[in-house]
């Protein structure tokens, strides 16, 4: 959640502060601000409630902000109603202290009512105030380093944090500090850059260093220097970032999820590639070996979101090719169940960013317990990508609308590569089914770029349920998995109430709820469960309701049941949840903006949810 960008260099800073928010308002957008120092005077500080626009307008898009050294910040509210007050940046009662905050500190009270005692006053109601007057009242208390006084705050905090700040006697420089939540820092040319998040600063640097856990930073002089908990520098490498700048811009698109998910076909085929050679699946740079593969027991996929729906399709293609009974987990449940792991067992954890909290937490637990973890993540060098012990990265590139549509592919297809690979190598398939799979993987990338171009059909009907109130998708195994990310889509996007249920289970409850025009959206790509999911439909039919049926080419005979049709390039059954989840990801779209709703931004969402 929030977003963090910071500059000090030779060029105006409050217009590349800006721009960095531009990229990261995904992260938060209840409010804006910056705080920009101009050499040895005072730090200006300028926030404003709403979108980034606003702030962007208060400063005449940065220009009224003079000074080459400065921090900004995009807040989604944790401890505080969305407000200018509230809004960072925050600063100490004297302004010696002023800084961004992303995280939550979690003994905030306990600190403020210390700080109270030692004659601190408070403007806002958020836990970041407390942050830096804390850093500021070790700073006095000590020899006025800002490294000294950071560390000795970092130790009293518990609570997930980045941290960037600047010092009234430091002009030009920028101390940093990690736990938890994501942070990334740059250098190019004698200007130094820290952000949330890769888009911020891509326009900028590709030379990008990874700050770890309770470690701290400067950042003056065009160089950055990194300290441990104790103070002490330590050595870091830097890490080449490969995505394309081009890619975190809309290219002509309405918006960045049209963009997302036109962008699918090439994500999905750079993700296959990426592991498949020569016709076999590779996974060396996986790090999984076959004897490992072979050893594996049990496999728990944890995650939250549309990487939990990943998980729940994939469950279904691992169990039936690979013969290996496998668990999928809410990793905000799986944290604090005290359930029993198989010590031969394999937890993968899937995350886009490879920064959510829950799921982070989840894979120390598992390393804690001493289970084998694999993450599959986006993001090179992310927290999940450093910490586990073997990772698969997803070629998505950067995804900047909240709602996922091609790192959501791209996990599937990590998934698909892993299950067939694991089937393989203990022989629950043969070869010949081996190279059948493999190809009909290849295939799919120009088959996704087909269902896209019959999207105006699709726009179509979507338009038409703009005012529905309750929409309801409904299929059995994979199709139940497809369902449940085709009413994600819908219900945080649209803000229109819809549920995904497995289709056997609507006469136990929910078939209740269908009445005249309530529209259900029946998926039926799983040939043996095909009929049995047609029978549920028309039960909901009679009660008055209005189907919309999605299945693949040659299942024509849907057609006597529902009222609107889509259809899908038939595929190997097992990989059809990669071509079914186009048009859903589609029709969520379209209705939102039928509806004239901020697709890119919904509202009280973030997109890389890195607090508990």
């Amino acid at each position: 959640m929030c977003g963090i960008v910071g500059y000090t260099g030779h060029l105006q800073a409050a217009p590349i502060l800006l721009d960095g928010l531009s990229k990261l308002e995904y992260r938060g957008y209840d409010s804006a601000g910056l705080a920009v120092r101009n050499g040895e005077k005072k730090t200006e500080i300028v926030k404003a409630k709403g979108r980034l626009k606003s702030l962007a307008e208060k400063t005449d898009n940065g220009h009224a902000l003079v000074g080459t050294c400065g921090i900004g910040h995009t807040r989604w509210a944790t401890h505080g109603e969305p407000s200018e007050t509230n809004a960072h940046p925050h600063m100490s009662d004297d302004g010696n202290v002023v800084g961004v905050h992303n995280g939550i500190i979690e003994n905030y009270q306990e600190l403020k009512e210390k700080l109270v005692r030692k004659g601190y006053s408070f403007y806002s109601s958020t836990d970041t105030e407390v942050a830096f007057k804390l850093i500021d009242y070790y700073y006095k208390k000590y020899e006025h380093t800002p490294v000294d006084a950071i560390n000795h705050a970092l130790v009293r905090i518990r609570g997930s944090y980045a941290l960037a700040m600047m010092f009234q006697d430091y002009p030009g420089e920028i101390y940093v500090a990690r736990k938890d939540s994501p942070m990334i820092l740059g250098v190019t040319d004698g200007d130094c850059f820290v952000a949330s998040d890769v888009p911020a600063i891509l326009k900028y640097t590709r030379t990008v260093y990874y700050i770890g856990n309770l470690e701290m930073a400067r950042m003056a002089d065009g160089a950055i220097t990194f300290y441990n908990l104790d103070g002490d520098e330590i050595e870091k490498q830097p890490t080449q970032i490969e995505w394309d700048a081009e890619a975190a811009e809309k290219a002509g698109f309405e918006h960045f999820m049209i963009k997302e998910i036109h962008e699918q076909p090439k994500a999905v085929h750079d993700t296959i590639n990426s592991v498949v050679k020569d016709g076999a699946i590779d996974l060396s740079e996986v790090g999984l070996t076959e004897e490992q593969i072979k050893n594996i027991s049990q496999i728990y996929i944890v995650a939250c979101g549309s990487a939990y729906h990943v998980g729940v399709a994939c469950q279904y293609v691992f169990e039936d090719l690979a013969e290996i009974p496998v668990r999928v987990e809410l990793a905000s449940e799986f944290r604090y169940r005290k359930m029993v792991l198989d010590p031969n067992g394999l937890v993968i954890i899937v995350s886009q960013s490879g920064e959510t909290a829950d799921s982070l937490a989840a894979l120390r637990l598992a390393k804690k317990k001493g289970v084998k973890t694999l993450g599959i993540v986006n993001v090179v060098g992310s927290s999940i990508a450093r910490e586990a012990d073997n990772v698969f990265y997803t070629l998505a590139g950067p995804e900047i609308a909240v709602a996922t549509t091609k790192a959501y592919s791209t996990q599937l297809i990590a998934g698909y590569c892993l299950a067939v690979q694991f089937a393989k190598v203990r022989g629950s398939i043969d070869d010949t089914q081996y190279a059948h799979l493999i190809d009909e993987m290849q295939q799919l990338p120009d088959k996704i770029a087909k269902i896209l171009e019959d999207k105006e059909r699709i726009q179509w009907f979507a338009a038409k349920q703009a005012n529905a109130g309750d929409i309801f998708f409904i299929g059995r195994g994979i199709d139940y998995a497809i369902s449940l990310e085709g009413s994600l889509k819908m219900k945080e996007i649209s803000y229109i109430h819809s549920e995904a249920y497995a289709a056997g289970e609507l006469k136990h409850g929910t078939i209740s709820l269908i009445e005249d025009g309530t529209l259900v959206i029946g998926v039926l790509t799983q040939s043996e469960l095909y009929e049995k999911t047609v029978s549920n439909m028309v039960e909901c039919k009679s009660r008055g309701a209005y189907l919309m049926g999605l299945t693949t080419y040659g299942n024509y005979n849907i057609e006597d049941t529902v009222s609107f049709t889509v259809y899908i390039p038939k595929t190997d059954e097992h990989f059809a949840t990669s071509l079914a989840v186009i048009p859903l990801q589609l029709m969520g779209y379209y209705v939102s903006v039928a509806k004239g709703l901020d697709v890119d931004k919904p509202r009280n969402l973030a997109k890389s949810v890195t607090v508990e």
